[in-house]
């Protein structure tokens, strides 16, 4: 079973040299190398095995040129290869090189031949970066990946992984792609989300003795249980069906009545009391065969229903008549959440927008859950965009709608309208397929209509979503061929555990 994790703080580039400068009469580059040093260690292969490091012309140099001091003491045949000019390294890092140097190391301009190398270390730029890699940087980070996966040995990074931006996850340029990274002081958003997490592997945290949050506020932070934990609560045994709420699914347009289905079910194995279906094909059966009790309706009736929650847009379409529908589910005074056709609709139809944003005003929760291409559309943008800098896209999704933002995808992005904003660190790649995003949609509604406040539902569904998915794999369903439905069992078991057990 998943275990719950805890929430951790995440710092922009900008937020870490404030802390770095508050911090400044303390050894930190010298922590650093030594707690690089120790993960090494204890990477490597072989006990004194020949250990590869790459050192950039800044503080990450610094950092790799300690580390190196470290590991040769230890017994390891190290090899530093250093591009850049010695007279112009940083106060700390230039002394990092003369003790390094004084030991009876040497910097090398080329990676030497021969060696088989037990373990590779990326000390280039880290979170330092400024431009995309290239030239013979470029060169070194091709050429150290590909003796990576040569020699079959370890690739550390130390803070982030050369060649990614740590804010924003995107790749700039030629990219070392690490097996494990360790990252000082505090994580780093671009770590967790976009290209971060194919290319960090498996991240240690090095506070360097420091407690980041006492000397600056985190620019964000990852989703954990204890985020939500005071909505964890066991049932009390006085209650019935109407004591958890009623949600409501409107969508299923003809030939997409099955979006609407696995949305109903998710709800209604997510906990809501009940749960009722708007199907637009005037066709869709009566009822679904695999979960009757799933009350089906005519759009006008599910609208007149008193709902606790309602979703909008799962299989929806995008005629005349479900705009329409979608205008009167904006007026309604509930928690509403917009997702696939109902966003493509947001998107194109400025009352839509008006009437999204008019309800702010009221005090009536808004969350919106789009992927990346459906962020692109409401943002007037392109998905290029919006990869480039996810956090950003969201935090503009939440502030320009006046709602709660889900931009779904590798470490999905929650944002809300006051600027906080959470990266999601559960989730699988077997989640990319048919249907997924449908069944999130369910789970949130759910809690809604059970009475979570919409941010805590948001972050406590993203979360469960991914953890579920992870559950399925785990025990042999997937990755290749998971289906949605299949992770709507597991995301019940995981929230039944984590209730059982407190957090």
């Amino acid at each position: 079973m998943t275990t719950p994790i805890r929430s951790e703080p995440l710092y922009r580039a900008a937020d870490l040299r404030r802390i770095e400068a508050a911090a400044a009469a303390q050894p930190l580059m010298q922590r650093a190398g030594e707690a690089a040093a120790d993960l090494a260690t204890s990477l490597s292969r072989f006990e004194g095995g020949a250990v590869l490091i790459l050192a950039g012309p800044g503080n990450n140099g610094g950092d790799a040129f300690v580390a190196a001091r470290h590991l040769r003491q230890r017994g390891f045949a190290v090899s530093v290869v250093f591009l850049g000019e010695i007279s112009r390294l940083p106060e700390d890092a230039a002394a990092a090189y003369r003790d390094f140097d004084d030991d009876g190391g040497s910097a090398l301009e080329a990676i030497p031949s021969g060696p088989r190398w037990s373990l590779i270390v990326d000390g280039l730029f880290g979170i330092g970066l400024q431009r995309p890699v290239s030239g013979p940087f470029a060169a070194m980070v091709t050429a150290a990946n590909a003796l990576a996966l040569r020699h079959h040995c370890p690739l550390l990074a130390l803070d982030c992984p050369s060649g990614l931006d740590a804010d924003t996850g995107r790749r700039c340029g030629e990219t070392i792609r690490a097996s494990h990274t360790i990252t000082f002081i505090a994580g780093k958003p671009g770590l967790f989300t976009g290209d971060g997490p194919e290319y960090c592997g498996s991240i240690t945290h090095a506070a360097l003795d420091l407690h980041a949050e006492r000397l600056a506020p985190p620019s964000a932070r990852t989703i954990g249980s204890d985020l939500f934990a005071a909505w964890l609560r066991p049932r009390a045994k006085n209650t019935h069906k109407g004591s958890f709420g009623n949600a409501g699914v409107l969508g299923g347009a003809s030939s997409m009545v099955g979006a609407v289905f696995l949305a109903g079910r998710a709800a209604l194995k997510l906990g809501s009391g009940r749960v009722y279906l708007g199907l637009i094909d005037a066709r869709a059966p009566a009822l679904d065969p695999l979960q009757p009790e799933l009350m089906l309706r005519r759009p006008e009736a599910l609208l007149a229903t008193a709902l606790s929650a309602l979703a909008c847009g799962p299989g929806m379409g995008g005629s005349d008549e479900a705009c329409e529908l979608l205008l009167r589910a904006c007026a309604l005074e509930l928690p509403l959440l917009l997702d696939a056709d109902a966003l493509n609709m947001l998107a194109r139809e400025a009352r839509l927008q008006e009437a999204v944003r008019a309800r702010a005003h009221r005090g009536a929760v808004t969350l919106l859950t789009p992927h990346p291409t459906e962020a692109a559309r409401l943002l007037a943008g392109d998905t290029a965009q919006v990869q480039a800098d996810r956090a950003g896209a969201a935090l503009e999704l939440a502030s320009r709608y006046r709602a709660l933002a889900v931009l779904k995808g590798c470490g999905t992005i929650v944002a809300a309208p006051d600027g906080r904003w959470f990266v999601n660190t559960t989730g699988h790649p077997a989640l990319a397929t048919a249907g997924t995003g449908d069944v999130l949609s369910g789970m949130i509604v759910a809690l809604l209509a059970q009475g979570w406040p919409g941010l805590e539902a948001l972050l406590a569904a993203v979360h469960l979503h991914g953890a579920a998915a992870e559950e399925r794999v785990a025990s042999g369903c997937g990755p290749v061929g998971l289906t949605a439905g299949e992770i709507i069992d597991s995301a019940r078991l995981c929230l039944n555990h984590w209730i059982a057990h407190g957090r």
